[in-house]
């Protein structure tokens, strides 16, 4: 019976190594790992003197340089080992996040700013996140508005979202090739249905020309979409209720009394009731 446990340890830690490094520039480095240890043994086996004794020198330090190398890698092992561990008290964490992504939305849609933003589920999406500039900072909705403003030299390509934190922003994804898509979608578009294409991720794209919101999985698009549409379906497909938050309300261009010219207070106006300081 301690075999088996044995060997069930064993398999899990390999299977999560690989796990962790599959699709990452880490695989590549993995496989310089195995050609010195194959070399090692070469040496050992072919009794080559020489090459013994260098690599015998080198080895003690080898852990230490895997450390470095590896460095990221760890501490994202380390950081799903923690969620994993405190699931209950970061799914909380998780909802108000992604009502974050509905607030964003409504932004720019009303701005009519363009934004692509993708959200990763059970599919890595590591190999999109090194295409871009890396963040791992906490989703918020003031610095996905911050990323997405077309004067910031980030608002350019994808922000990719892992849980309640944003990976990296100005990613590269994959168009896609569908024919049978609309000629009226996009690069944008193109590539937040081309990321669903490959992965399970779901990709939220708001419109610059139209301000419209849509939602991509699964390599179809659900296109013009309200801000409550969005919200509800992004609790479907994420499995959990996003609780319901008050949106800004539109700034709207106040009436002017067509005798003096001045604009007219209206004491019904949201902004009044909202405590806005209004100045002469």
């Amino acid at each position: 019976m301690t075999s088996v446990i044995d060997i069930l340890l064993v398999a899990v830690i390999i299977y999560e190594l690989l796990a962790l490094i599959k699709g990452t520039r880490a695989s590549l480095m993995l496989v310089g790992v195995a050609a010195l240890a194959l070399a090692f043994y070469l040496s050992r086996f072919g009794q080559l003197t020489t090459l013994n004794w260098l690599i015998s020198t080198l080895l003690p330090y080898t852990v230490f340089a895997l450390i470095v190398v590896f460095a990221a890698e760890i501490r994202q092992a380390l950081t799903r080992l923690g969620r994993k561990l405190t699931f209950s008290s970061s799914r909380a964490s998780e909802e108000d996040a992604y009502d974050d992504i509905v607030l964003a939305a409504n932004l720019f849609c009303q701005n009519q700013t363009g934004a692509l933003m993708v959200i990763e589920r059970e599919i890595g999406l590591r190999t999109y996140i090194e295409s871009g500039v890396p963040l791992d900072a906490h989703l918020s909705y003031d610095l996905l508005a911050t990323v997405f403003r077309p004067s910031a030299p980030l608002h350019d390509g994808a922000v990719i979202i892992q849980r309640d934190r944003i990976a990296a922003a100005a990613c590269f994804l994959p168009l896609s090739m569908n024919p049978v898509l609309s000629t009226q979608l996009g690069t944008r578009h193109r590539a937040g249905i081309g990321v669903t294409e490959e992965t399970d991720a779901i990709a939220v794209i708001v419109s610059e020309e139209t301000g419209s919101i849509s939602v991509a999985i699964s390599g179809k698009i659900e296109r013009d979409l309200s801000v409550e549409q969005l919200r509800h379906r992004l609790g479907e497909l994420l499995q959990h209720h996003v609780r319901p938050a008050t949106l800004p309300t539109p700034i709207t261009q106040m009436p002017r009394d067509e005798e003096t010219g001045t604009s007219r207070l209206d004491p019904r106006d949201s902004r009044i009731n909202q405590g806005t300081d209004i100045r002469r």
